[in-house]
């Protein structure tokens, strides 16, 4: 406990006695001077260093007239008037340096100033002024130590001089009483700020739960109507043969397709409205699609009539699996901006597996038939950025010079050093 005070003495009035903290104007936000006219306000916010300027010219100028009683302009006018005032005053600038100096001149002061022992009613108000402003610049805990070396100081002077008076009990009374209403008001100041910071915290996470309420309405209402519409699909075509005598073979797998294509978006709408109506956030138990299960999207997009070509190049390994579902999302996000924005254009997809990461290039040609481009909102080239910034990779995205567009990327993947090296070797 010894230690943890000394420690706690040495970080409060000795750690930073030289820093230069000058004491900043008060605000126009607050209470009282937002009330003022605009001439007033703005000289309001210097109000704490006229005060202290005003008690230190009250103190200058008494000390002046009890020193010229026995000493008229002399040093022991500059001792017993000028340090007390100038310590005061030096509060605004040097609080802790301050206090010491008010401090180590209270033998002086006393000595030179023979009225009165240990404090001159002008070293008194002085002293007892520092003690308020330095409070009111620290913590409490500094104006505990700060009361303390007061009364530690003022007893052992007292005791050297053999004086005995109430000198520095009036001290101790009156530095107590005032220390003590500059925490009270620090304290409710301190609480007052961390209520309006818990408030602003509590705002924040009220609208972020507004926002995931709102959310998971929207998911739950995009599942209603997607759900429904996509189930009508997939009844329909399935039913749909049965309503044609004798349809060709053709028809019949165009409308199976149509239907596992149905039944495929319903399972993935589900997985993932899953994960936003969750409320423990926990992710689904199905499998995430790979970069294995990339030739099942390709077989699936070249029956829409999409010619597709992919090409991969490097040593194909499994991937981590961020990688591997983001890189099949992209490849699968292009194939669908090559459908609704350049319809009847081939595509080419190439994958290049390096040593540092994963490269991907998706580009296909200019629009080419009757059917005209659908309108996109833009999202689709979105969602790829966003994927591989969460990645750290590298995307470009624009149009070829034949008219049609390119989609490059690559994702960085952590280089497993044993694995290279044999890769290397072999």
């Amino acid at each position: 406990m010894a230690a943890g005070a000394l420690d706690g003495l040495r970080q409060d009035l000795f750690q930073h006695v030289l820093d230069f903290r000058p004491l900043a104007p008060l605000g126009t936000d607050g209470p009282v001077i937002r009330r003022l006219p605009g001439p007033l306000r703005k000289g309001a916010v210097w109000f704490p260093h006229a005060v202290v300027g005003l008690v230190a010219l009250i103190a200058l100028m008494q000390g002046v007239f009890v020193a010229n009683a026995y000493s008229p302009f002399g040093v022991a006018t500059v001792i017993t008037a000028f340090v007390p005032a100038g310590t005061l005053l030096a509060t605004l600038v040097r609080p802790l340096l301050a206090f010491w100096v008010s401090v180590a001149s209270t033998p002086l002061v006393a000595v030179v100033g023979h009225d009165q022992w240990p404090w001159s009613p002008t070293a008194f108000v002085c002293h007892l002024g520092v003690l308020i402003v330095v409070a009111a610049r620290t913590r409490p805990r500094t104006a505990a130590w700060m009361w303390l070396v007061t009364l530690l100081i003022g007893t052992l002077v007292e005791n050297v001089g053999g004086h005995s008076s109430a000198i520095t009990f009036g001290m101790a009374l009156t530095s107590a009483v005032a220390l003590l209403v500059v925490v009270l008001v620090q304290t409710r100041r301190e609480a007052k700020q961390e209520v309006t910071v818990q408030r602003t915290v509590t705002a924040v996470e009220r609208d972020r739960r507004t926002l995931l309420e709102e959310r998971t309405t929207i998911a739950r209402e995009l599942h209603d109507v997607v759900a429904h519409h996509m189930s009508v699909v997939a009844i329909q075509a399935e039913a749909a043969p049965y309503r044609v005598e004798n349809p060709p073979p053709e028809l019949e797998q165009a409308f199976v397709t149509i239907r596992e294509n149905a039944v495929a978006a319903l399972t993935e709408l589900r997985r993932v409205l899953g994960v936003v109506r969750a409320e423990d956030q926990e992710l689904p138990d199905a499998p995430q699609p790979t970069l294995a299960e990339l030739d099942r999207l390709l077989d699936n997009v070249r029956e829409t009539g999409l010619e597709t070509e992919k090409t991969v190049t490097g040593a194909v390994r499994v991937l981590p699996q961020g990688v591997e579902l983001s890189a099949y999302r992209i490849v699968q996000e292009a194939l669908s901006n090559t459908l609704r924005h350049a319809p009847g254009a081939p595509a080419k997809v190439e994958i290049g597996y390096v040593l540092g990461g994963l490269g991907l290039r998706v580009v296909n040609g200019p629009p080419r038939g009757l059917v005209k481009p659908s309108p996109g909102a833009g999202h689709g080239v979105t969602g790829m950025r966003e994927r591989v910034a969460m990645l750290d990779g590298e995307m470009t995205a624009g149009e070829t010079e034949d008219g049609g567009y390119e989609v490059a990327v690559f994702l960085p993947v952590p280089v497993d050093r044993d694995r290279a090296e044999q890769e290397v070797g072999a």
